[in-house]
């Protein structure tokens, strides 16, 4: 370049030494600086061809060697093995014009942008820069032997041939940096690991279209080693492509044959349990996707929509965790249970319905469900304000034609319960309030007796006086064989509700007292979900008490769902007076297990980017928990996904007098005293004096902890310490881009001025 400005310069000079007038001169600097900055784009492009050469080495070698094999077998083929041995000048000709094929490719390719491009994600439009390149390099080989060999001893037809075979040859080439997506390579690029809907840690999934998006999709699931969704079948609007695969899902059937698809992959063992819109539910007709979105409601599979391309979503910060959505039905290892709703709508239909706790998780779910089924009138109860105030708009907006009444109000202050049921008369009572939080009621016994004990009996004794016909309460796993001040409060709010239930069965008059138990619920308030999320949105670490620790899950829906349901079939008789409901929730699930499910569904890699650190057992936790308790009679249930228990039963006179004492104790603050009354009632009850307070989070390093991380264990960032004002500029600077046609003008001015 310096050469090439000294010698422009040299002309400059003997331009200026002319006499001519100043526009001539500024003609003269302009005609200069077009020049130079044609010989400098010339240039810079040169170097570029060149240099991309280094980003393909090896397929420059192979291409290289292919123009001369394709030039061979042309030859071979025009000829023929017996011709062609009786032509022994040919050999001559090939090495000849191969050489000078060779040279013109090792100069064109670089130059037609053959090695600029990636070709892992190349296109039907990639293909045209290897026809321009095959095409300017056999023009340029006939024009070579043209005027130097007049065509004699090369046949006119080799050429065309040559060109044909050179192009399959690059385009195989090329095809190869795409075998990961291959089926038949797939297992050679996954590390032998083939991705199938019987994993433990996929996610069987079911697309609705079979169109562009969903094989944009699929594409990309291919190309994701630690992907969690596994696509199982297709469901398409038309009939064309029955019977047909896209990228190796099988296309089941149409919109309309969803219910029977979902029944022949669960007799094959795989059953989905998400259901993937790939298109606008409106594209496939609003009766089908309306029957669609209902059955799979009825089934118990998640439905949602792929997020389009196209649509945009504002940077928030620097926060590198932003979460994607995670389903919550993603994270159990299981379907979850259909449902008789036609028992739930008998159950609540018309008549005036009671919830205790109605702006908690649960018993927001079970108003909203209740409300769905067409009440004469909803009695909503809350101690909290804006659990309340939310429940209520919520009703507003979503059923805003059914009777509603809000009542702030403990549990815990018997006239104004009292109150509430003598001026409404609810037919159903739905008592869902409770303090549920172990560490929390082991560390404040009194308040978990007063809520969890006294509180049941308040809303039990006036559910009995008011005429109530049925009350549901809500329990928990953690009554079972417990070592929490919380499971033992529960445990004795069952066996209350019990005793009422049987006295019940031998006057023969009274409500029914249905109690239903289950495990952990994913995603309420408080619960191992939200804090995951947040401690995933920090960046890590995920806190896990003990790798060793196992939990039963469901979904808030399935556990209200399932509650309705056995409550339905019980106040029906079709389900035993005295026994308690225990939902089926399927097998236990390690609580590492769910926290390393998540941060795959959420986008990150366990161990790698997102720590998981083990802080010990909190006051009063186990390290796992039980559906029945030893002395339970188990007894079978004609309701799917409900088993029944008969706990040995307290008589009620007893109850009664132990919950006074337990009362008076627990007002009086004699925490000592409340305990040894429960121990007096449940023998079983282990409770552990010494562990009241809040485990010390432990210093140690935690399990696995990834390479490069800061103290906090979150993966190292970079920080920019200027403030906001300064904008941009503290930023790394990014590498320049090319100069632009009129800036490369604007510079050479500059040197010629």
């Amino acid at each position: 370049m310096q050469r090439f400005y000294n010698a422009a310069k040299a002309v400059r000079d003997s331009f200026l030494m002319l006499p001519r007038g100043e526009a001539a001169r500024s003609s003269a600097k302009v005609l200069l600086a077009v020049c130079g900055a044609a010989l400098d784009i010339g240039f810079r492009r040169l170097r570029g061809a060149v240099f991309s050469v280094q980003n393909y080495p090896a397929l420059y070698v192979a291409d290289l060697g292919s123009a001369g094999i394709a030039l061979a077998m042309a030859l071979l083929l025009r000829y023929g093995f017996a011709e062609l041995s009786t032509r022994p000048e040919t050999a001559s000709v090939l090495l000849w014009s191969g050489a000078q094929y060779i040279a013109i490719c090792a100069i064109i390719f670089p130059l037609s942008g053959l090695y600029s491009r990636n070709w892992k994600y190349g296109s039907i439009s990639d293909l045209l820069i290897i026809l321009r390149a095959v095409l300017v390099t056999s023009l340029l080989l006939i024009s070579l032997l043209f005027f130097s060999t007049r065509l004699t001893d090369m046949p006119r037809t080799v050429v065309p041939m040559q060109s044909l075979l050179l192009i399959a040859f690059l385009a195989a080439a090329r095809l190869s940096f795409r075998a990961e997506e291959i089926p038949l390579a797939r297992p050679v690029f996954k590390n032998g690991r083939h991705k199938g809907a019987g994993d433990d840690h996929q996610v069987p999934l079911l697309l609705v279209g079979a169109g562009d998006a969903a094989e944009l999709y699929l594409r990309a699931l291919a190309r994701d080693s630690n992907a969690t969704h596994v696509p199982v079948a297709c469901l398409d609007k038309d009939a064309d492509q029955l019977g047909m695969s896209l990228r190796g899902v099988p296309i089941a059937g149409r919109v309309e044959d969803f219910e029977r698809v979902v029944a022949e992959l669960e007799q094959i063992n795989k059953r989905p349990r998400h259901v993937v819109f790939t298109e606008a539910p409106a594209n496939f007709g609003e009766t089908a996707s309306d029957e669609l979105l209902r059955s799979a409601d009825r089934l118990g599979i998640a439905v949602s929509r792929l997020s389009q391309l196209t649509e945009l979503k504002l940077a928030k910060g620097d926060n590198p965790y932003e979460l994607r959505s995670i389903e919550l039905t993603d994270l159990l290892e299981r379907p979850q249970a259909a449902l008789d709703r036609e028992a739930i709508a008998r159950l609540v239909r018309g008549r005036r319905v009671l919830i205790t706790g109605a702006g908690g998780s649960i018993g927001s779910e079970l108003t909203a469900q209740v409300a769905a089924c067409e009440p004469a009138e909803i009695v909503l109860v809350d101690n909290s304000e804006y659990n309340l105030y939310a429940i209520d708009m919520t009703l507003t907006e979503t059923f805003p034609k059914v009777s509603r009444w809000s009542y702030l109000c403990s549990v815990r202050r018997n006239q104004r319960v009292e109150e509430i049921f003598d001026r409404h008369r609810p037919e159903l009572v739905f008592h869902a309030a409770a303090l549920k939080h172990v560490p929390m009621v082991q560390m404040n016994p009194r308040e978990g007796v007063l809520t969890n004990v006294i509180g049941t009996m308040n809303v039990a004794n006036a559910a009995k006086k008011y005429g109530t016909l049925a009350m549901v309460q809500v329990s928990t796993d953690k009554v079972v064989n417990s070592t929490s001040v919380m499971g033992a409060t529960k445990r004795l709010a069952e066996l209350y509700c019990q005793a009422l239930d049987l006295h019940g069965l031998e006057t023969a008059k009274g409500p029914r007292f249905m109690t239903v138990r289950f495990g952990n619920v994913l995603g309420s308030s408080g619960s191992l979900i939200p804090l995951f999320k947040r401690q995933l949105a920090r960046g890590g670490p995920l806190t896990v008490t003990d790798p060793c620790m196992t939990r039963f899950f469901m979904t808030i829906r399935e556990a209200v769902e399932l509650t309705l349901q056995a409550s339905a079939y019980g106040f029906e008789k079709q389900l035993g007076q005295g026994e308690i409901f225990v939902l089926d929730m399927g097998e236990p699930v390690k609580i590492v297990d769910i926290a390393r499910r998540m941060i795959r569904l959420a986008g990150f890699t366990p161990d790698q980017d997102i720590e998981i650190k083990i802080i010990g057992c909190r006051p009063g936790e186990k390290l796992y928990e039980e559906l029945f308790d030893e002395s339970d009679k188990r007894t079978t249930s004609p309701v799917p996904g409900v088993l029944g228990a008969v706990p040995e039963p307290i008589p009620l006179p007893t109850l009664r007098n132990a919950f006074a004492r337990l009362q008076r104790d627990a007002e009086r603050g004699n925490d000592s005293a409340v305990i040894s009354v429960m121990r007096e009632l449940l023998p079983r009850y282990e409770h552990d004096a010494d562990n009241t307070e809040p485990p010390a989070m432990k210093k140690k390093r935690g399990l696995l902890q990834p390479k490069s991380r800061s103290k906090t264990g979150a993966p190292r960032r970079q920080i920019y310490q200027k403030s906001a004002r300064s904008g941009l500029r503290n930023l790394p600077k990014e590498r320049p881009r090319r100069d632009s046609v009129a800036g490369l003008i604007e510079k050479w001015e500059a040197r010629f001025a």
